[in-house]
């Protein structure tokens, strides 16, 4: 058996797989487009998995671990895919059809969680200790590590905060409830608010503020203080030692930060409470790390198997060559 382990991250367009040593760094990575729908979602995963198999001159099976990240509602223990949207599936067992596919155990988990353990990874974050990490995509949603442990919650959606309605009468949902924190500190609240921005917008956005655009400095503004809400709404609930920020809108760096920490610092100043927690100091910004979650995948897959994916996925395999 091979020290190696293999990491896939299967987004809206991409599919992002790499190959990790026995001290958990990247040798080997691959990208590709994700196909639509569950046939195609499936043979994206088969096809990463494979080729880096061959590049590694080993067998799927021999592989130490396989892990799988995926946007929607995950089920780890069956490797069960609800509600993923933007790859056309609403129900697929994922874990067993990869299983059955390679002829391996192939751990599955949620999109965010698997970014917060590879988050938690890259930084060096100590074992002991919490991390929330907070991924500003095309939604919002969080992840929670706690003494090296991915949190998931009593049914797997700790961390959806993108889904607290902070707003009543603010902009529907695509949960069903108006005015949620991700329809105002996401990728899309920003392409809604802001949609002048072409290939990178939250930059045009802040160069537009900077240029002293009074209409991009309110939206940048108004940004700023929900991403800040969001942290406040990590801290106040889990009391985490620190909220890491990730996902798309991370690339504005300091710029978000700064912001971030501003807010906070300045809800600090009329509120000893607030002061108390120290919140500007937890906030930080995720490694610049294009295969974070699929490093966090390979590392998931460090965990025994999930005795379901085994069963039914061996049982009825047609493995790969």
């Amino acid at each position: 058996m091979s020290a190696l382990r293999i990491g896939v991250d299967i987004g809206g367009t991409k599919t992002l797989a790499v190959v990790l040593d026995a001290a958990g760094a990247v040798i080997d990575h691959r990208r590709s487009p994700t196909g639509f729908g569950a046939d195609a979602v499936v043979e994206s995963a088969v096809t990463a998995i494979s080729d880096l198999a061959q590049r590694a001159s080993i067998a799927p099976r021999d592989f130490a671990s396989i892990g799988v990240g995926i946007p929607g509602r995950v089920d780890a223990a069956s490797g069960h895919v609800a509600h993923a949207v933007n790859l056309g599936l609403e129900s697929l067992d994922l874990g067993v059809m990869l299983c059955a596919r390679i002829g391996s155990a192939v751990h599955v988990e949620n999109d965010v969680n698997a970014a917060a353990l590879g988050v938690h990874h890259l930084l060096g974050r100590p074992a002991t200790g919490s991390m929330a990490y907070l991924n500003l995509g095309t939604g919002l949603a969080a992840g929670f590590v706690l003494d090296g442990e991915l949190w998931r919650g009593v049914r797997g959606v700790a961390g959806e905060i993108g889904h607290i309605p902070v707003d009543p009468a603010g902009e529907l949902c695509p949960c069903g409830q108006r005015g949620c924190l991700e329809t105002l500190a996401s990728g899309s609240a920003l392409a809604r608010l802001w949609p002048e921005g072409d290939g990178a917008p939250a930059s045009a956005l802040f160069d537009a503020a900077e240029r002293g655009d009074e209409r991009a400095a309110a939206v940048a503004a108004r940004l700023v203080d929900n991403v800040a809400a969001a942290v406040r709404i990590l801290v106040l609930t889990v009391d985490v030692d620190a909220v890491v920020i990730g996902g798309g809108l991370s690339s504005l760096g300091d710029r978000l930060l700064g912001g971030v920490r501003d807010r906070l610092d300045t809800g600090a100043r009329t509120s000893p409470f607030l002061a108390s927690l120290d919140l500007g100091r937890r906030v930080l910004l995720a490694p610049p790390e294009p295969f974070v979650a699929a490093v966090g995948a390979a590392l998931i897959a460090q965990r025994p198997a999930p005795a379901a994916i085994v069963s039914a996925g061996l049982s009825e395999s047609t493995v790969a060559p």
